[in-house]
């Protein structure tokens, strides 16, 4: 494991002196991902009705501020184009892995209770577990299926982070939608280069933009807001021996 950082956040501490436990040691904690949406969230300019997806997630516990992007700058291509296009999790978590500021990189792509790999649906969820430290933060990243290149985590610093209140129970409210920039946005859920229809990954014309809000993005398409589509919910465990 990768050596701390000596900063405790007022926030992480808060979080483990309401757990009754040492300011130093590890807490391991459950997050929870659930795809709540309607199942007919999306209304097509055809006068269909679409599911949302949401792809497998990426999720990191790191101590630098920004690991995925800087919002209002270009993709850094590292990997993230690809998640936010296509979905793997692959390119982004190994060139995340052994970095600096990076505590724990992994991902999970089987939803809870399948037996085998894929996107989340409505009445889908996934789950895993971290561990994590005061002063560590966590970021996760999972692509929004129909779309040409957005994909939800939550500001670039990440979770854990002095926010004013703990980094528990539901932090639904810390994730937004973000437009990577790297593809030209289509109507969601129509879009023949959006990766449900492409005929193969990678396909769309380039944006050459850069990593902004979908709030930011006049593209005259609707999204459906975060909390008509996930439930992020963070609840801390068992506290591991310092």
């Amino acid at each position: 494991m990768s050596q701390r950082t000596p900063r405790i956040s007022a926030l992480a501490t808060l979080l483990l002196v309401m757990a009754g436990v040492s300011s130093q040691a590890d807490e391991i904690f459950t997050v929870r991902i659930e795809n709540v949406s309607a199942k007919d969230a999306l209304k097509l300019s055809n006068g269909k009705t679409e599911p949302v997806g949401v792809a497998p997630v990426l999720y990191l516990i790191h101590t630098n501020r920004a690991p995925l992007f800087t919002s209002g700058e270009p993709d850094r291509g590292k990997g993230l184009e690809a998640l936010a296009e296509d979905g793997p999790t692959g390119p982004l978590e190994k060139s995340l892995k052994g970095q600096p500021g990076i505590v724990h990189v992994g991902s999970t792509d089987t939803p809870v209770g399948a037996r085998s790999p894929g996107d989340i649906w409505p009445g889908d969820a996934f789950e895993f577990k971290v561990s994590a430290k005061p002063g560590e933060r966590l970021t996760i990243a999972a692509m929004f299926v129909q779309s040409n290149d957005l994909f939800y985590a939550p500001r670039e610093e990440g979770m854990f982070d002095a926010t004013g209140k703990p980094a528990a129970g539901d932090v639904t409210s810390q994730i937004l939608l973000w437009d990577a920039g790297t593809e030209v946005n289509e109507e969601p859920g129509l879009g023949p280069n959006q990766a449900p229809l492409q005929a193969a990954p990678n396909t769309g014309p380039a944006e050459h933009g850069v990593v902004r809000p979908i709030g930011e993005v006049k593209d005259g398409f609707h999204y459906p807001s975060v909390a008509e589509v996930l439930r992020v919910t963070i609840t801390p465990g068992v506290t591991a021996k310092p």
